[in-house]
């Protein structure tokens, strides 16, 4: 029971503190399931937001049901996706009313431009945070640690995206193909 509580609380303060979309919640959500909550290593953090990514629907959301199912099953990831969800129902049903009663005022459209600075940070972070797992898993910053497979399949990905505008779902899969096979020819079947 204690545990449904410690998903539920987690996860609220995930829905309520994180603006701007999923990728902005994952900050937050690495500090509540790696640091606060020892509930997955970083390593298992940085899956968890390949498999959040890979599935239909919110990344937060997504995240806070695969922690919840892995915590305390299916009660846990019911509990962990209600609790992520929640503040965003009530948020957003609050400003809806506002929003339209006020749409017109310029104070509405400079505190919504403020905010934009503080979301890009915070899915900055997030993507660096991911980006040095990848290439470094969870050591020490080195330079001979460095993750020769991870840093191509990056550099590949990102150069697919952004200047030959693949399919996201498309890169992901050929990246994950790729990895898989190079993995395999360096290191063979695991044991």
């Amino acid at each position: 029971m204690m545990t449904l509580l410690e998903l539920f609380w987690s996860f609220l303060q995930v829905g309520l503190f994180s603006i701007g979309g999923g990728y902005a919640a994952m900050p937050l959500i690495q500090a509540q399931v790696v640091e606060q909550h020892p509930w997955l290593t970083m390593s298992e953090f940085t899956d968890l937001i390949t498999i959040a990514e890979m599935t239909p629907g919110p990344i937060a959301i997504n995240s806070a049901t695969f922690v919840g199912i892995r915590i305390a099953g299916l009660g846990g990831a019911v509990v962990a996706t209600f609790g992520c969800i929640l503040p965003s129902l009530l948020i957003v049903s609050i400003l809806a009313k506002i929003y339209y009663k006020y749409k017109g005022a310029k104070g509405l459209d400079t505190v919504l431009s403020c905010l934009r600075p503080a979301v890009v940070a915070l899915i900055a972070g997030a993507g660096l945070s991911i980006l040095g797992t990848v290439l470094f898993g969870e050591s020490a910053v080195a330079l001979q640690n460095v993750d020769l497979v991870g840093a191509g399949l990056f550099v590949a990905a990102f150069f697919a995206l952004r200047k030959l505008k693949w399919n996201p779902i498309l890169v992901m899969s050929l990246c994950g193909v790729a990895g898989l096979g190079i993995n395999l020819l360096l290191h063979g079947l695991p044991a």
